[in-house]
C-alpha cells in the first residue's frame, strides 16, 4: 500500500510539474506583463483571440482617455517563422510595444528597444543559438531583425518564444508593405497603419477599471490579464485537460486508501469488537485508525515526491516541465487529506459495528 500512495505522489508531483511548465510555456509572455486588462476588438472570437483582434488608434484614445486608466498603450502580437544568419529556422511571436511604455521588457543582459531592427527575445531562445547581435530574417517579408537584449526568465506565447520589438515595425510587417532588408524610420512611418492587435490597460493606483463603460464607448471587448490567458492558442483546452486528469487522480487516491483501509479494517474486526465491549468510543477507533493511516499517507507521500522532484530533475528540456513549491506542496497536503477522508470513511463504518454481533459468541 505504501507503494501505491508512493507512486500516487509520484504521478501528483509529475502532473504539477507539467501543468505549471504548459502555463509558462503557454503563456509567460503575458504573465509578466504589469498590464490589468487588455482590450481586444468587440466580437473577437475568444479562441486565439490576440492573433485575430485588430483595433484602431480611435479604439487606443477612447481607453487612454478613460477614467481610472493610468496608461494604454498598442500592443501588435503576430507568430512569424523565421532563419538566423546561422541557418537556424526559428519560431518567433513578436510583441509591438512602445518602446519606452510599461510594456517594455526587463532585461537579463543586452540593451533595450529602440531601433528599428532590434528585437529582444525570451531567455530561452538561447536554445535555439541566438545571442546578442544574432540577425533573424523573416520569412515571407524578409526583414532583418537583430538581436539587442534578452528577457529576464522566460517569456513565451503559445509555446513559442516572445521577440519584443518597437510597435512602428511590428505594424510595418502587418501592412504587408515591408521591403526586404532592415526596416529603418523612414521605412516605419511611411507604412501608416494605425492599428495594433489589443490595447493593453494599466489601472491607476487605487483605481478600477469599469470595463462596461469602457468597453461601449470603444467598441471593443476588455479581459483581465489572467482571464486573457485564455486568450492564447491552446491555453484553456490545456489546462481543463490537465485539471480534469488531476481531479480524477485525487479522487483514484482516495478510493484506493480508503478501500486498503477498508480491508484492513474488516481484519481487525474482532479486534474492534473486543475494544468496543471494554468501552472504546468510536471517536478513539477512529484516531486510532486515523493515526495510522496518517503515518502511512505521510511517510510514502514524502518519498513520492523526493522521487518525482528527482524526476524532474532530468525531464528533456524540450518537455514543457516546471516544479514550483506551492503548487506541489498543495498537491501532497490534498493527496494526504482525500487519502485520510477515504480511511475515515472506512473506519468509522466498522467501528459502529455491535461489539456482541462482531464477536459472534467466540470472545
Amino acid at each position: 500500500m505504501g507503494i501505491v500512495i508512493a507512486l500516487i505522489a509520484v504521478l501528483v508531483v509529475l502532473l504539477s510539474g507539467l501543468s505549471t511548465g504548459l502555463v509558462n510555456d503557454g503563456v509567460s509572455g503575458l504573465k509578466s506583463m504589469p498590464a490589468t486588462a487588455f482590450a481586444f476588438d468587440e466580437g473577437t472570437m475568444t479562441d486565439n483571440a490576440f492573433s485575430r483582434s485588430l483595433v484602431d488608434d480611435e479604439q487606443l484614445e477612447y481607453w487612454a482617455q478613460a477614467e481610472g486608466i493610468e496608461s494604454a498603450e498598442p500592443m501588435g502580437v503576430s507568430i512569424v517563422n523565421g532563419t538566423s544568419d546561422q541557418g537556424t529556422q526559428v519560431d518567433l511571436t513578436l510583441f509591438g510595444v512602445e518602446p519606452s511604455g510599461f510594456l517594455a521588457p526587463e532585461l537579463s543582459e543586452g540593451s533595450g528597444l529602440g531601433a528599428p531592427d532590434g528585437i529582444v527575445v525570451s531567455e530561452t531562445a538561447r536554445a535555439a543559438g541566438l545571442e546578442v547581435g544574432s540577425v533573424v530574417t523573416l520569412d515571407r517579408v524578409g526583414l532583418d531583425l537583430t538581436v539587442v537584449g534578452f528577457t529576464a526568465g522566460q517569456a513565451t506565447f503559445g509555446h513559442v518564444d516572445v521577440a519584443y520589438l518597437p510597435i512602428g515595425t511590428w505594424r510595418l510587417i502587418a501592412s504587408n508593405t515591408a521591403t526586404p532588408g532592415v526596416p529603418t524610420e523612414a521605412t516605419v512611418l511611411a507604412a501608416d497603419y494605425p492599428y495594433s492587435s489589443v490595447v493593453a490597460l494599466r489601472a491607476a493606483a487605487g483605481s478600477s477599471i469599469d470595463i462596461e463603460a469602457g468597453d461601449d464607448a470603444a467598441g471593443t471587448m476588455t479581459m483581465l490579464r489572467t482571464e486573457a490567458f485564455n486568450a492564447s492558442p491552446g491555453y484553456e483546452a490545456e489546462t481543463l485537460t490537465l485539471s480534469m486528469i488531476q481531479v480524477f487522480l485525487y479522487a483514484i487516491c482516495a478510493l484506493v486508501v480508503g478501500a486498503f483501509f477498508t480491508v484492513w479494517t474488516i481484519q481487525r474486526t474482532h479486534e474492534i469488537a473486543v475494544l468496543r465491549a471494554v468501552g472504546a468510543s468510536s471517536g478513539y477507533l477512529l484516531r486510532d485508525g486515523l493515526a495510522q493511516a496518517a503515518m502511512l499517507l505521510v511517510g510514502f507521500t514524502a518519498i513520492g515526491v523526493a522521487a518525482g522532484v528527482g524526476l524532474g530533475a532530468i525531464m528533456p528540456e524540450a518537455m514543457p516541465f516546471e516544479l514550483e513549491a506551492a503548487p506541489v506542496a498543495f498537491a501532497s497536503l490534498l493527496t494526504i487529506a482525500l487519502g485520510l477522508l477515504g480511511a475515515a470513511v472506512a473506519v468509522l463504518r466498522i467501528a459502529r459495528v455491535d461489539p456482541i454481533t462482531a464477536l459472534g459468541g467466540q470472545r
